[in-house]
């Protein structure tokens, strides 16, 4: 039989310097994954890694694990977000270089809060330049759970003396006054997720605290109609949720000193029948306007179980079929 030429084989030496448990991940998972990806064969022997395929996989293939090596040199774990995003943007070297780099601030139980892609990294990048910026995009891009570590980060340098979260209370349709309860018992689920990242963040002893002492307030939009808020770090979330009424009412409680990232997915608009969403009219109206930001964050930046990147690849061809 001829020999098949087709058949590539590229061997990448190894680095006693690396963990290969880490760079092969549990069970083998991450090489499995690009065997698949990539239609390769990938070996461990005991002085490479040798991939063999066409030349296009294996060229593919060998510059993903050199990038999962240089991640590794870096201090950086190979978890199946961060191999999922580094194999999707492997042609593209400025969808990860400098992705990983920026620390954010670190949990109560020391993690580090990094950015994960190149288009978080921009949104952090925004956020220090800028007084207002709004971060859209899908569920899963990190846009809260980064909003609330800056602000953690700034409130525990003194560059704000508060945090204040905010979300509009509306919900899938429901109706706060048929819900069970007096007001605080109907609002707080809607915050709950706000609350969630906070205790991530910095414990919940910490959070409970902090809320005491009033230096984190959590609060449905309405409430903040008439004030004015002065060094403070204030995040609206759910941003798609608010009429643009309230989104400039929101945007004006602005004072000295504060900070304001706006949140939210123009996709997933809660709002009554016909009823226009302030984040969508707001870009409009603000677009250019020196001290404000608008960054958008795309599937590619989805951060959580891959499985939630192909469902929203899933909705985006059924949306454009469906027109």
């Amino acid at each position: 039989m001829a020999e098949d030429l087709s058949i590539v084989t590229k061997d990448i030496p190894v680095d006693e310097d690396i963990d290969y448990s880490e760079l092969f991940g549990v069970g083998n998972i991450n090489m499995s994954e690009l065997e698949s990806r990539y239609g390769v064969d990938i070996k461990a022997l005991s002085d490479c890694i040798r991939i063999s395929g066409t030349a296009e996989g294996v060229d593919l293939a060998a510059n993903t694990v050199l990038a999962f090596i240089s991640l590794i040199r870096e201090g950086h774990s190979i978890d199946e977000t961060t191999a999922n995003y580094v194999s999707d943007n492997i042609s593209s070297p400025d969808g990860i270089s400098g992705a990983f780099d920026l620390t954010v601030c670190h949990t109560y139980r020391g993690k580090p809060v990094r950015t994960k892609t190149l288009g978080q990294k921009k949104y952090i990048e925004a956020v220090s330049d800028n007084e207002i910026v709004f971060a859209m995009g899908p569920a899963g891009t990190g846009k809260t759970y980064l909003a609330m570590a800056m602000a953690v980060a700034a409130f525990k340098k003194g560059d704000v003396e508060r945090i204040v979260l905010v979300r509009p209370a509306v919900e899938a349709g429901e109706r706060l006054g048929f819900l069970p309860g007096d007001l605080k018992e109907k609002v707080d689920p809607y915050l709950r997720p706000l609350y969630d990242a906070l205790y991530d963040i910095m414990g919940m002893d910490s959070v409970n605290r902090a809320l005491e002492r009033g230096t984190i307030e959590v609060a449905p939009l309405a409430y903040m109609r008439g004030r004015t808020l002065d060094s403070s770090y204030i995040i609206l979330d759910e941003a798609q949720n608010t009429t643009p009424e309230q989104m400039k009412m929101f945007l004006t409680r602005l004072g000295f000193g504060s900070k304001a990232i706006v949140t939210g997915d123009t996709t997933q608009i809660d709002l009554p029948f016909k009823e226009k969403s302030g984040l969508v009219v707001v870009e409009k109206i603000l677009e250019g306007v020196r001290g404000i930001r608008f960054v958008k964050l795309t599937k590619t930046d989805v951060v959580r179980n891959p499985i939630v990147q192909r469902i929203i690849d899933a909705y985006e061809k059924y949306s454009e079929t469906d027109r």
